[in-house]
């Protein structure tokens, strides 16, 4: 009996197909020639196939990903395929497309590898819905879960339109600058300058100058009029950082100039107008240094008009998923990596820990990571040595996995015990779903009380 032999595709049929996916596809030779580009290509690069067939890849496409890692030439150099990469690539109108792409060997009839081909999809609506959802937990350049964080961009709007003096207090490291630039973006005065300078790096003498500025003559070397920081920040605001180290003297000049509005550049006979918004930070407790005697009681009632204190983030720990997460995004854009996100294992790692530089300290965590790990996910040993210190280390009879266990159960009970036994408000704390809680708060074993906290009468099932 004749066996039936598998009919071959007819080659136009091939190319509809190709032509109907919306998804865009192109293919390279060996020398990184385009020789085909379909019409989603064309759609979403907006360059015509006349134009691309013939041109190096990466003259078409001016990816992220060009010059330092891009998948087809790994696929090239090792032979096999790379799935949903995630890059962007620079449209004909010059604007970045984010896509996902995935590569593969191009092969003829008889096997041969003739070149590459990859396929990329338009990802511009997704990003836009997931901007969509991290707007509810972000103002400005600050991202947050934490409830203490949203009372604060709560009264944001309001805290910016005004035109008082605001005091940022927060341990070094909270992101106190950003919230000062939030508020100044916020502001009626957005549109002038915002000028930062840390009061606790410089000398009276510097300070002074570098604030109000020197006449020519002024002193030694000073050849020619120098405008200082208040000058610079006119229309706009000034962000007077670690206001707690100035000296006595100095608190008294600077209360006079807050007082007045005004200020005298140093070798001048006139003073100059001061049309500033000032906003100061401290990383200490002001209160206690007016109670000791190091900062003056009359200069903090004149800066605490408006209070606003950012939590360390060992009190926010369920915004560590959503910073890490956004660290990654833009390192990623910056050096062009393909990291995708972090395992279970390592956020674990990452959630134990108590962050004495805060936010900062994240941030160089993940940085480090890059380093150690380029590609793909961040794996626990990708994080510094320093991380595992904190970790509970496993006994005689235990594994490392034990001791993550350990650690993932602390972290949701940590979380729930945040929001007041309540599960839903947990995992959105914690950045999963509510069926995951439920299932690792079973698998962990995890005990908790009875009540629920949504209500004092239901009660756990």
């Amino acid at each position: 009996m004749k066996k039936d032999t598998p009919h071959q595709i007819p080659r136009h049929v091939t190319e509809t197909i190709l032509e109907s996916i919306s998804d865009g596809v192109f293919t390279v030779d060996h020398k990184w020639r385009i020789t085909s580009f379909n019409r989603a290509a064309e759609e979403i690069t907006g360059i015509t196939r006349q134009e691309a067939i013939g041109k190096h890849c990466w003259e078409v496409f001016r990816s992220n990903m060009c010059e330092t890692d891009c998948g087809l030439r790994r696929t090239m150099k090792q032979g096999k395929a790379f799935i949903d990469t995630s890059t962007y690539i620079v449209n004909s109108e010059k604007f970045r497309i984010p896509v996902v792409v995935c590569t593969s060997l191009l092969k003829d009839e008889n096997g041969t590898v003739i070149g590459g081909v990859e396929t990329f999809r338009d990802m511009s609506l997704v990003e836009e819905l997931r901007k969509e959802l991290d707007a509810r937990y972000q103002v400005g350049d600050m991202v947050s879960r934490s409830p203490h964080m949203h009372k604060i961009f709560a009264i944001l709007p309001q805290v910016a339109d005004s035109d008082s003096t605001i005091l940022i207090q927060g341990e070094t490291g909270t992101g106190k600058e950003l919230l000062a630039r939030a508020i100044h973006n916020f502001s009626p005065r957005s549109d002038k300058p915002f000028i930062a300078i840390n009061c606790g790096a410089l000398p009276d003498t510097l300070l002074e100058s570098e604030l109000f500025g020197y006449k020519a003559g002024a002193f030694t070397n000073a050849t020619k009029d120098k405008p200082g920081r208040f000058a610079l920040a006119k229309g706009g605001t000034i962000f007077l950082d670690e206001i707690g180290d100035i000296s006595a003297a100095f608190q008294v000049r600077l209360l006079r100039v807050l007082q007045e509005r005004r200020f005298q550049p140093l070798g001048a006979t006139r003073e100059v107008t001061a049309d500033i918004r000032v906003i100061a930070a401290a990383n200490q407790d002001l209160l206690e240094l007016v109670k000791s005697g190091t900062f003056r009681q009359d200069l903090f009632y004149r800066i605490n008009v408006v209070r606003l204190v950012l939590p360390p983030l060992r009190d926010r720990k369920e915004d560590i998923p959503l910073l890490a997460e956004r660290f990654i995004v833009r390192l990623n854009g910056l050096r062009g990596k393909a990291v995708t996100g972090i395992s279970h294992e390592a956020l674990a790692l990452l959630m134990s820990h108590n962050y004495p530089g805060n936010i900062r300290e994240l941030e160089n965590i993940i940085e480090h990571a890059f380093v150690i790990c380029p590609e793909g996910e961040i794996e626990p040993h990708c994080l510094p040595e320093t991380l595992m210190c904190p970790i509970s280390r496993p006994t005689a009879h235990g594994t490392i996995d034990s001791a993550l266990k350990s650690v993932e159960a602390q972290t949701i009970l940590d979380a729930l015990k945040r929001n007041n036994y309540n599960r839903l408000a947990a995992a959105r704390g914690l950045g999963m779903h509510k069926s995951t809680l439920f299932r690792k708060i079973k698998t962990l074993g995890i005990e908790l009380p009875a009540i629920d906290g949504r209500s004092n009468r239901k009660r756990f099932r």
